[in-house]
């Protein structure tokens, strides 16, 4: 469900996936063991949905029934918990750093002063900032990853709105939508890319070749399809007065206005940049992008920092611990062997045949990773592909490829299908006060996932049938 991603390479830091793929296979529990807990994973995402509860409240409610039918149940031991949930701590890690980074430099003026020079670029013309957030939130995150990129972003996002009084749903929503394309662009640029590439020895290469051409075209699906959703929102056509009373408008604007030591500003700006080139340079560095954040949220708070107790408390706590008990669900769900149980039915309907196991497997990892989790969706079907392809009467590298894509667009189906989408939407909330429900969400990020697969899909046959895909 959430994609939040860590640019290491799994080969060099195989600790990182060991849990996920070296485990001893769970043994499957009985049939009613398996409903029981996919029935309460089904209504802990129906409460959330419906939000009869808060969400994080609906998470941690879920992962307490679970975990006590697993006890009672003899499913697991308690330790067995820490299990579930060991895998993600880096990501809670770059969550942090990240929050903390990103408060310290807005404080210091830097996204005001950025945003203030997008909209003189653009002009302020809704069209033409439209596509270019579009275009910089794909190459953030493709540099960057989805969560820091997401963070940045929703800031700019937000000082450009009030600043030219446009609704900030559109753009916000379009930014998140976006952002799942730039997580298939590169090796590191999602997690699912670093635990498929990493079991499949996929050089960094061919992600450059096979991903990033399809990352690109989802890329221009969604500006246009957004686009579509969204042409009554914003002002996209404007008369020659209005563009001339907007121009003036946007010369009142002075970008240090928000700047009260240009020196910090400096520092930050600079902390900053070496925290994004520390996110390119981790796998070289040897060290986890996690520790990358953390190390630039230190920097910030010691060389650009006011109120470290304001910076530190501004961390999304409240999202951090509606992960935790997503992961926890989802651990204990995984542990009755029932994702593995599902994932096996699917790709059995196949016969073994290319054509058929493409779309099986395209469709089945997309629909689970926008319910689930792209995480232990990946790490469910990996080993399973690799069985499908074992005895070498089928081509694996069209699976792997199908496998990560289809796994990050996922996460454009629902509002809890992607990191993105979630800081997004509780940035709109907490910040300008604009509720996203789920029913419009589906409109708009379903339809947009379906074209998406159903494109990857016909893109991976295609590239496969052309002979374009290298071998492994």
């Amino acid at each position: 469900m959430i994609c939040v991603d860590l640019s290491l390479s799994g080969s060099a830091y195989p600790f990182l996936v060991a849990s996920s793929l070296d485990q001893a296979p769970i043994e499957p529990a009985s049939a009613g063991v398996m409903l029981l807990f996919a029935a309460v994973m089904v209504a802990t995402y129906v409460g959330v949905a419906v939000e009869r509860f808060h969400k994080t409240v609906a998470a941690l409610c879920g992962a307490a029934v679970l975990v006590t039918l697993g006890l009672v149940l003899h499913l697991f031991e308690y330790p067995t918990i820490y299990e579930f949930i060991k895998e993600d701590l880096n990501i809670f890690g770059v969550i942090i750093g990240t929050g903390i980074l990103v408060d310290v430099v807005g404080k210091s003026g830097l996204f005001h002063f950025l945003s203030m020079y997008i909209v003189r670029f653009t002009g302020g013309s809704a069209s033409k900032l439209f596509l270019t957030l579009c275009i910089v939130t794909f190459l953030f995150v493709a540099v960057l990853t989805i969560v820091p990129a997401m963070l940045i972003l929703s800031s700019l996002v937000l000082v450009i709105c009030r600043s030219l009084n446009y609704k900030p749903m559109p753009l916000l929503l379009s930014v998140a939508i976006c952002a799942n394309s730039g997580a298939i662009a590169t090796f590191a640029s999602g997690l699912p890319n670093i635990m498929i590439g990493t079991a499949a020895g996929i050089p960094y290469s061919q992600f450059l070749f096979v991903s990033l051409p399809y990352a690109v075209v989802s890329l221009v699906v969604a500006i246009v399809l957004l686009r579509f959703f969204f042409r009554n929102d914003l002002p996209w056509k404007q008369t020659a007065e209005q563009q001339a009373e907007l121009r003036a408008q946007i010369e009142t604007f002075d970008p240090w206005a928000m700047v009260e030591d240009k020196r910090v500003l400096i520092r930050s700006g600079s902390i900053l940049m070496m925290t994004v080139v520390g996110f390119v340079m981790a796998q070289q560095l040897g060290v986890g992008m996690d520790f990358i954040a953390m190390v630039g949220a230190t920097a910030a708070l010691l060389f650009a920092g006011k109120g470290v107790e304001d910076a530190i408390a501004k961390v999304n706590w409240t999202v951090i611990l509606f992960f935790m008990g997503l992961f926890v669900i989802i651990g204990c769900v995984k542990q009755t062997g029932a994702l593995a149980w599902v994932a096996q039915q699917v790709v059995a309907l196949s016969g073994n045949e290319l054509m058929l196991l493409v779309p099986l497997l395209g469709v089945f990892s997309a629909v689970a990773s926008s319910i689930v989790d792209n995480i232990p969706v990946a790490a469910t079907l990996i080993p399973i592909v690799q069985d499908i392809a074992g005895d070498g009467s089928v081509a694996i590298e069209p699976l792997w490829w199908t496998l990560i894509i289809c796994c990050n667009l996922g996460g454009n189906g629902t509002p809890i299908g992607s990191i993105s989408c979630v800081i997004a939407i509780y940035a709109l909330k907490k910040e300008v006060g604009v509720h996203v429900g789920w029913g419009t969400f589906l409109k708009i990020g379903g339809l947009i996932m379906l074209i998406q697969v159903a494109g990857a899909i016909a893109y991976v046959l295609l590239f496969n049938e052309a002979g374009w895909i290298p071998s492994l």
